[in-house]
């Protein structure tokens, strides 16, 4: 279905009460355009982080051309940003992404490790400054962080009060520059599926 036929339908809805605002997930920088041409959208749900960063090759560019917010999620890249490496057991759905294989997954922990470094000079954690670091992108984008632990919120709230240096964002991005992780996000068959990575 055409995303202009998706827009229009609910921005009916709108129209009687019964929706707000329009957001859209995954999308690429056409679609975005398209999509806002029927009815203003006021925010994109994307995976951006340190590890991905995919949304800064249009995507960012568009929706900050047409005043749209970015609501970024996997911002510690599903568990990897982490100050202990991840163990992908047998049942862990990511051990079936390119990211969490093999050499993939032994290169990305060493650039973890790297970037943990950074952090424990600044004094706060590897997922502080990850966090920080996806805020520290714009006023416009907002990092999702979820989570079960207690322990890993107050960590998560932390993370509102690191500021960076110029210097400081130059060596973070010195250590994990654009394309830097190994691996896509996900399958091959998932990526071809998703609009944003076209």
């Amino acid at each position: 279905m055409p995303i202009e036929d998706t827009i229009g339908a609910i921005a009916e809805q709108i129209e009687k009460g019964r929706v707000r605002h329009i957001g859209l997930s995954e999308v690429g920088a056409e679609t975005i355009r398209r999509a806002h041409a029927v009815h203003p959208i006021v925010d994109l749900q994307i995976e951006y982080s340190l590890l991905e960063r995919g949304v800064e090759r249009e995507i960012l560019q568009t929706t900050r051309e047409l005043g749209i917010s970015i609501t970024a999620y996997s911002v510690l890249g599903r568990g990897l940003i982490s100050a202990t490496p991840p163990t992908i057991g047998s049942d862990d759905w990511r051990g079936h992404t390119p990211r969490f294989q093999g050499d993939n997954l032994t290169r990305n922990i060493a650039l973890v490790q790297k970037l943990n470094e950074i952090a424990v000079n600044k004094g706060v954690t590897v997922a502080q400054l990850a966090i920080a670091w996806v805020a520290a992108r714009g006023e416009d984008v907002v990092p999702l962080v979820g989570t079960t632990k207690r322990a890993r919120l107050s960590e998560a709230i932390g993370a509102v009060d690191v500021t960076f240096t110029e210097r400081e964002l130059q060596e973070i991005e010195a250590v994990v520059p654009v394309g830097a992780a190994a691996g896509t996000r996900y399958a091959a068959e998932q990526m071809a599926m998703l609009d944003s990575e076209r």
